[in-house]
């Protein structure tokens, strides 16, 4: 007789699927708690001692967190995006992947937030910003509108939880349920506005700092061209990110989630609004070179020094932009799993890099005649608090995919032996 596993959790798993020993996922989870420590001590030292834990400074406003602050909110817009394909455009394929989109989209946006808890110092005045909001910061329009679309997605991803295979019978819920997806439309609408405005915002931050030359830019009306660009730079890689992390859960678990017809949809919707976005990038970094910098009395050579040379600069537009642009604007790659992979990931890449460069570039170099060049590294406690929210991420993650039913084409793709 077969002896009975100590933990059996097979009922809480989706119907039909199969899942890793409960010893395995153990394992895996305690690694993630292991980051999540490191996490809540750096957290504590900083809320304990003060930002003089962190390398920030006067020049150094912003560090590591807001970067991977930036680049979890471009790398979430995969939620918002996917869901006005599938809910406004109405591209029902897409629906094979849009619980995924929800789940990355409602970790990166709290997990953000989560962040920007410590970023601020004093998280217990948090609420300041909503009491006594500064009307005339872009910021204030970021806070509210992020806030509010983390409201939208955790509504959206209410109706998963509530479709686990134990939740599911009690009738009350499943009914709840069934009429959230009814009306998933509505928030799929209002989750795209808030989204495109905050997205936007974050860009037309940087674009009017005309105290910093790297970052300022002319516009259209009251919006500088960084405005538009993070829209598109953050629509171009959200498609990617979801799919990105959907290939690598099946490499993990080595099933087939997700058609490759699906997953070659995401990339040629990609592909397209990178073409698009290189193109307006591309003008504007011309403008910006031979216009905007020489009526700042500076030359181009003047921004890129020290660590912070050309080579971000190649970085951001070659290897991860037209590359990945040309490479998933190819039917070929996108028919290709490892092709469409590196593809995928090199999207991510520039947009990352593009966060990286507008948050510590802007800030390293020189304004005025007295300073130097600076340059920026963060601090372990830094470190700690950036690897905790992606541990975070992966803990959310993890347990999504084992317990509720995310991948609609699971059984379907996997059939039983």
């Amino acid at each position: 007789m077969k002896p009975k596993p100590l933990i059996d959790d097979s009922k809480f798993w989706p119907k039909g699927t199969t899942r890793c020993k409960p010893v395995y996922f153990g394992l895996w989870m305690l690694f993630c708690l292991l980051l999540v420590a490191w996490a809540l001590v750096s957290a504590f030292l900083c809320l304990y001692k003060g930002l003089n834990q962190t390398n920030m400074n006067d020049y150094f406003a912003f560090g590591v967190w807001i970067v991977v602050d930036l680049a979890v909110i471009a790398l979430g817009a995969g939620a918002f995006f996917t869901g006005f394909m599938t809910y406004i455009l109405r591209r029902k394929e897409l629906k094979n992947i849009i619980n995924a989109a929800v789940t990355i989209g409602f970790i990166c946006y709290s997990g953000a937030i989560l962040m920007l808890g410590i970023d601020i110092g004093q998280p217990i005045r948090g609420w300041f910003g909503f009491w006594h909001a500064n009307v005339h910061s872009m910021l204030t329009e970021v806070m509210f509108c992020i806030t509010t679309y983390l409201i939208v997605l955790i509504v959206e991803f209410v109706p998963l939880i509530l479709e686990n295979r134990q939740i599911n019978k009690v009738p009350e819920l499943h009914f709840f349920a069934h009429n959230l997806h009814t009306i998933m439309i509505v928030f799929a609408a209002t989750g795209t506005f808030l989204s495109f405005f905050h997205q936007g915002s974050l860009g037309g931050m940087f674009g009017v700092l005309y105290a910093r030359p790297f970052a300022a830019r002319a516009g259209f009306m009251i919006w500088p061209w960084t405005f538009f660009l993070f829209i598109l730079s953050a629509i171009a890689a959200g498609p990617s990110f979801t799919t990105l992390i959907v290939m690598i859960t099946e490499f993990v678990t080595g099933k087939r989630l997700v058609s490759q017809k699906v997953k070659g949809l995401m990339g040629k919707v990609s592909g397209y609004l990178l073409l698009l976005y290189l193109i307006l990038k591309g003008l504007d970094t011309l403008y910006w070179a031979v216009v905007e910098t020489p009526k700042a009395g500076l030359t181009f050579s003047h921004y890129y020094q020290g660590p912070y040379g050309t080579w971000l600069l190649f970085a951001e537009l070659f290897i991860g932009g037209l590359i990945p642009c040309v490479l998933l604007l190819s039917p070929q790659v996108r028919e290709s799993r490892g092709m469409l992979f590196l593809a995928m990931l090199l999207n991510c890449f520039g947009a990352t890099m593009n966060r990286f460069v507008m948050t510590i570039q802007t800030l390293a170099i020189p304004v005025l005649p007295f300073e130097k060049y600076q340059t920026y590294l963060p601090t372990w406690q830094e470190w700690g608090i950036a690897f905790g929210v992606i541990a975070y991420g992966l803990i959310v993650f993890s347990l999504a995919y084992r317990y509720l039913p995310m991948f609609p084409q699971e059984t379907k793709l996997n059939p039983a032996k």
